[in-house]
């Protein structure tokens, strides 16, 4: 240990031992396991209290324009650090913002700036920046009070709204104990004149970002809060390389479109050059969702200010994702020029009478989320005949959202599928059943023209899906909009034992944290439970159908993304270019219950085919590890612990061993 670290921890302990009272047992630091400290020894967290909590207490600036904060900084438990990390563990970095909005405008201008200098193109550009060489003054422990060196020119406006931002990060890496709760930042609004605050920036809180970025922790992580990110990401700051402005709206839209950008689809990227000039290529971005459906980001619930801002069109929001718009000529814009944003409500009003006009919620709206879709609802009321060796029958019934039957005429898809065993389906059988029988009530039966296999045991599945094509607007511009029904599955006996539905892996509500509305394979596909219908440990794809398609291998990989060290690549569709938002560590983003924990629950599973993998067949745990770990490595370490008699992964990974899973992708 070096002699400098030695000495910090002699004088934290003082301090610690000092402070026992809030080092009791029962003030422990809540750790869960998904936590690297949960696992570190408690001597050590109580000692280290890892962590970092920032409150800004005051700020100002006096008539010749000095600006002064006051902040502290403590653990989590409230015990306050030492920001030098002499007297308590880790140093904290600390770094200062402030900026003003000025009278009629809505983004703010920073007070502190630099000059940044192209080597590429030799431009220079003045961009939002943090403060430099301030003055630091401790007040009490934990309580600090900095002095900007940048000050407010003279006659800065007093009555417009300020706001002083402060982020921080502790270093606990000597501790082996860096972690995402050691940063924080916060944001101090206020008036000089001491009058009430009334204009704000306040349009997408931080917790609609974290539904896919899990959490949001850009700039090596010390940047959490978009109160913190709308500082410096204004139009007062542009990329010298590339002269893209990283104006927030501009830059934001422009990378949650990425491969749909007319400009990309062009053959022009969209890229941002950096720090020490690290390219960022935002051109392969897929969104989760429908672009069009804006209030995935602009939610409306979370209390912002100005949630509802993505109603007022502008130039620089609206051109950032129609990127192929002149304004200035009118070109891609009905030949309408447009030399300020002052006329751009005349036409993009909120939201006209018809959907689909040129309001802004109209020319968003996507059809499969029309209000006059008249809905197709499906159910399964019975399976009849469903043994080994027999055709099934199956009564269900389709009806659109009011409960009225839909003629199965109306239908442009409606399939039954059979599948099982439920302990890893193995069989899939579907069938067209838009010649179904029914009667006036609107039940429908089927009976499968395929039986269930003469061996068969256990439990088996039913799934129906389908789709009809609605036309809306057909007075004005016609619309055709694909009208799915939710998937539904019914679990039958085909021994005379009891159902046991498929076991739950991960939840729909999980994936809809991104993905908004699941929708696959034209609509047809909407829940999870009908995804691993198709999706089983023996289907494959690719050229050859040298891939594997097993539901956890290809969302494993399709997740995983740019970091696969293998080809991923089915169809038109390339995997290897995901750029996954969020933490993969992070294996409860997607599994419920634990289900990704060794030893798994329930057997049967079955070994996935796969002929272009390291190891075919693959073991049902070995296929899901090596999904994300994609190694030869990973596959031959895999392999040397498999036997004739099974995978032994349970021995070294089982949550209570050493190598457990929770423990080894702990954050």
């Amino acid at each position: 240990m070096r002699i400098e670290t030695t000495i910090r921890l002699a004088v934290a302990l003082v301090v610690a031992v000092g402070a026992a009272v809030l080092l009791s047992s029962s003030d422990k630091p809540a750790f869960t396991a998904a936590d690297k400290a949960f696992y570190a020894d408690q001597n050590l967290i109580n000692f280290v209290r890892p962590g970092l909590v920032l409150k800004i207490i005051s700020g100002e600036i006096a008539a010749d324009g000095t600006m002064k904060v006051r902040f502290k900084l403590t653990d989590p438990k409230g015990l306050p650090l030492d920001r030098e990390g002499i007297t308590t563990p880790g140093a904290i970095n600390v770094r200062m913002l402030a900026a003003y909005i000025p009278k009629g405008k809505t983004q703010y201008v920073s007070y502190a700036t630099r000059t940044q200098t192209s080597p590429i193109t030799n431009r220079s550009e003045v961009q939002a920046s943090t403060d430099s060489g301030g003055v630091f003054q401790k007040v009490a422990e934990g309580e600090y009070i900095y002095t900007f060196a940048t000050k407010a020119p003279a006659g800065f406006d007093k009555t417009a709204t300020h706001a002083i931002g402060v982020y921080a990060t502790r270093d606990l890496a000597e501790f082996d104990l860096a972690m995402l709760s050691n940063a924080d930042d916060e944001v101090y609004t206020f008036v000089p004149d001491g009058s009430k605050v009334t204009v704000t920036r306040d349009v997408i809180r931080t917790q609609s970002c974290n539904r896919c970025h899990d959490p949001l922790a850009l700039h090596g992580g010390s940047r959490r809060t978009m109160e913190v990110c709308v500082f410096c990401h204004t139009p007062q700051t542009v990329d010298p390389d590339t002269g893209n402005t990283v104006d927030l709206p501009v830059m934001i839209h422009k990378i949650h479109r990425g491969e749909g950008l007319p400009s990309v689809v062009a053959g022009r990227p969209y890229q941002i050059i950096g720090n020490q000039q690290s390219v960022h290529d935002y051109s392969h971005v897929a969104f989760p969702t429908d672009t069009r459906n804006c209030v995935i980001c602009h939610e409306q619930n979370t209390g912002a200010a100005q949630a509802t801002a993505w109603l007022k069109p502008n130039r620089a929001a609206c051109g950032a994702c129609h990127d192929n718009v002149n304004f200035a000529t009118g070109e891609a814009h009905a030949n309408l020029p447009q030399v300020s944003d002052n006329q751009c409500a005349s036409c993009h009003f909120p939201q006209g009478e018809l959907e689909f006009d040129v309001s802004v919620r109209g020319a968003h709206t996507v059809p499969r989320f029309s209000r006059d879709l008249p809905g197709v609802v499906f159910d399964i009321l019975a399976v009849n005949d469903g043994v080994a060796g027999k055709r099934p029958t199956v009564t269900f019934t389709v009806k659109d959202k009011s409960g009225k039957p839909i003629p199965l005429a109306q239908m442009n898809r409606l399939n039954l599928i059979l599948a099982g065993p439920n302990t890893d389906y193995a069989t899939y059988i579907s069938e067209d059943v838009r010649t179904a029988n029914g009667t006036a009530d609107g039940r429908l039966w089927w009976t499968f023209q395929t039986p269930i296999p003469a061996d068969a045991k256990g439990s088996y599945s039913i799934e129906i899906e389908g789709r009809r094509e609605i036309k809306l607007l057909q007075r004005t511009t016609e619309i055709t909009a694909r009208d799915a029904g939710v998937n539904k599955v019914f679990a039958f006996a085909v021994d005379g034992s009891k159902p046991a539905p498929r076991r739950t892996v991960v939840s729909l509500a999980k994936c809809n944290s991104c993905h908004y509305s699941l929708s696959f394979h034209g609509d047809n596909r909407n829940t999870v439970e009908a995804c691993v219908v198709c999706h089983n440990p023996l289907r494959t794809a690719g050229t050859g159908g040298t891939l594997t398609v097993d539901f956890r291998t290809m969302v494993h990989r399709i997740h995983t993304g740019e970091e696969l060290k293998i080809p991923y690549v089915i169809g038109s569709y390339n995997f290897n270019r995901v750029l996954y938002p969020g933490d993969r560590r992070n294996c409860a983003a997607c599994h419920v219950d634990g289900s990704e924990q060794l030893p798994l629950k329930g057997s049967g599973r079955l070994n996935v085919v796969e002929s272009s993998a390291y190891v075919n067949p693959t073991g049902p745990i070995t296929a899901a590890c090596t999904s994300c770990h994609t190694s030869v490595a990973a596959a031959s370490h895999a392999l040397a612990n498999t036997t004739r008699l099974g995978e032994s992964c349970d021995a070294c990974h089982s949550t209570s061993n050493e190598f457990g899973v929770p423990k080894v992708h702990a954050r």
